[in-house]
């Protein structure tokens, strides 16, 4: 699924600061939206934590971070709070965004088959456009790729 120069599809979702939000809520800003499998297991949570950790830098460039995945509220707040995460987190319980990104796929673990989430991450510019995706994204070094990719993109 190509999203790439399209602007990001405007579904509204309940987000972990108590709102409903799209994302043409955030034109103006360039966002770093990344999907991610589920809440409080290793990878996710290093992921969290590096943009976390990023967080400052992102906002230097005029970028705000958004964390999708299909867990309930619930436990994105129990995320958020246990982590300390500062940006918001999306709940795709019914994963209408993440279809429409194509990231909703069919899965193996232990030879079990199922649908779940691939780690992707995609930036969406000022205007709400696709500028950038990383699949299958593996985690080490992966918020830093990000952010190398904004900082480039702003200066040039």
């Amino acid at each position: 699924m190509d999203v790439i120069g399209k602007v990001a599809p405007d579904i509204e979702l309940p987000a972990s600061n108590g709102e409903t939000v799209r994302l043409s809520d955030f034109k103006g800003k360039n966002i770093v939206l990344y999907f991610y499998p589920k809440d409080m297991t290793p990878g996710c949570t290093t992921q969290a934590c590096d943009f976390r950790d990023q967080h400052e830098s992102f906002a230097d460039l005029n970028a705000v971070i958004i964390g999708v995945s299909t867990d309930p509220m619930s436990r994105h707040e129990k995320f958020i709070d246990k982590y300390d995460l500062p940006f918001l987190l999306l709940a795709d319980e019914n994963q209408r965004l993440s279809e429409a990104f194509g990231v909703w796929k069919l899965k193996k673990n232990f030879g079990k088959e199922y649908m779940g989430i691939e780690r992707s991450t995609f930036i969406l510019d000022e205007a709400g456009v696709v500028v950038k995706e990383w699949r299958k994204v593996s985690v080490k070094g992966h918020v830093e790729q990000a952010l190398q990719f904004l900082k480039e993109k702003i200066t040039a």
